[in-house]
């Protein structure tokens, strides 16, 4: 992993740096092949307080976690304390649905495709408005818990699913404060 840390309101010192590596080094372990992702990391300091912010963005994943404290050295090991548990939640929850909707190699080229899809989504929004390209693609049933899931495997601000209950087109949301938001048709 490569780290990009940043200071502000403090001077990142090489022992803070070396203390940010240390823990955040010890993520590797959950990971069958060391991730090749960045990681940003910013350190602030406002009003005698120390706030971490780590930010690690990898295929289908982002891991985020940030902290405030007292003393930056506690603020690090909470943030981390932090990751490790995203880490095991996806984890956790990408094996279970593996062994409940089929076999992952089918689930990754889902995932894949609706990665790319949403890439190509992307890009047409920057650009004018002017439609250049039409995507479709099949929705697939799921739970809200599931696409929430998947939205923040795929590091995208919404997610498109068929609810598997009612039936109905829906989408899911990652809210300015952090939280989820579901829009469904009335």
């Amino acid at each position: 992993m490569k780290y990009n840390i940043r200071g502000e309101n403090v001077e990142v010192t090489g022992s803070i740096k070396e203390y940010v590596e240390k823990k955040i080094g010890k993520l590797e372990r959950y990971f069958d092949t060391p991730p090749t992702s960045d990681v940003n990391v910013n350190i602030s300091v406002y009003n005698d307080e120390q706030q971490i912010e780590v930010t690690i963005p990898m295929t289908n994943l982002l891991l985020r976690a940030e902290e405030n404290h007292v003393d930056l050295y506690a603020a690090i090991d909470l943030v981390v304390d932090k990751l490790e548990r995203q880490i095991r939640k996806y984890k956790t929850k990408v094996n279970r649905k593996f062994r409940q909707k089929g076999a992952p190699k089918h689930v990754f080229a889902e995932l894949e495709r609706e990665r790319e899809e949403l890439a190509v989504q992307e890009l047409d929004a920057e650009e004018e408005l002017e439609i250049v390209r039409t995507k479709r693609f099949d929705l697939k049933p799921m739970d809200s818990e599931e696409a929430v899931l998947q939205m923040d495997m795929l590091g995208h601000a919404f997610y498109v699913f068929t609810n598997a209950i009612s039936g109905d087109t829906n989408v899911v949301y990652r809210r300015r404060d952090g939280r989820y938001g579901l829009i469904e048709p009335s």
